[in-house]
């Protein structure tokens, strides 16, 4: 087993899991070569390529069985191609067999298809199945809506959003609230559930609002 030592933008090729293609480069680069648990570690302007995502980093990692798991630190970005995702944060953990990432620290994600940006701690992608589950301090804005929440999940490939944990969603005057709350972000439709209240102003913008209760959501 050799130890490997680079420097000043080294560039790499490899052939990986599924004779996937992954290129890297960095300032330094310090790793182990030659058994099926390679190391290898970036530092200073690190940048990974696989067939579907590309990653800048601080410092990246490469580990496991064929350089499977990818970890990320300090100034993440990144982007899906496959999925057309774009995303930033402080920390990323990505599964090359299961497409998925793990996000963490001020995560910061865009749904270029569906104009979707998401904001929360930690939010994990399931690459295949097209879901976002986010907690800690969501917010997600879409069209007029801002919606809030303290986990969401979003399902790309559907449109839809199902948030709880406080969820509220604004839309230009109008506020709802729930228990739970559902957010198709195609047809616009909301769905509330449980301990419903809201406000809602008159389009002629008239002083008085209608206020949404419980008794309304038992009707």
């Amino acid at each position: 087993m050799r130890r490997l030592l680079a420097c000043a933008m080294c560039a790499f090729a490899l052939s990986a899991l599924c004779a996937e293609k992954i290129s890297f480069r960095a300032d330094s680069l310090k790793g182990t070569a030659g058994s099926k648990s390679d190391t290898t570690r970036l530092e200073g302007n690190a940048f990974v390529k696989t067939e579907t995502m590309e990653i800048t980093a601080d410092v990246i990692e490469l580990s496991g069985d064929n350089f499977r798991y990818i970890v990320a630190e300090g100034a993440v970005t990144g982007k899906n191609t496959e999925s057309q995702m774009d995303f930033t944060c402080g920390k990323m953990r990505y599964d090359r067999q299961t497409k998925i990432a793990n996000l963490e620290n001020s995560v910061h994600l865009v749904d270029i298809v569906n104009e979707v940006t998401a904001d929360a701690q930690i939010i994990e992608y399931n690459q295949t199945a097209e879901i976002a589950v986010m907690q800690i301090y969501v917010t997600l804005h879409q069209k007029d809506n801002v919606c809030t929440s303290a986990y969401a999940v979003y399902r790309k490939g559907d449109k839809m959003l199902d948030m709880s944990g406080n969820p509220q969603i604004v839309q230009g005057d109008d506020t709802f609230r729930a228990q739970e709350i559902t957010l198709n972000l195609d047809t616009q439709e909301i769905t509330l559930d449980g301990r419903v209240r809201g406000t809602v102003t008159d389009s002629k913008k008239e002083p008085a609002s209608a206020e949404l209760t419980d008794e309304a959501s038992d009707e």
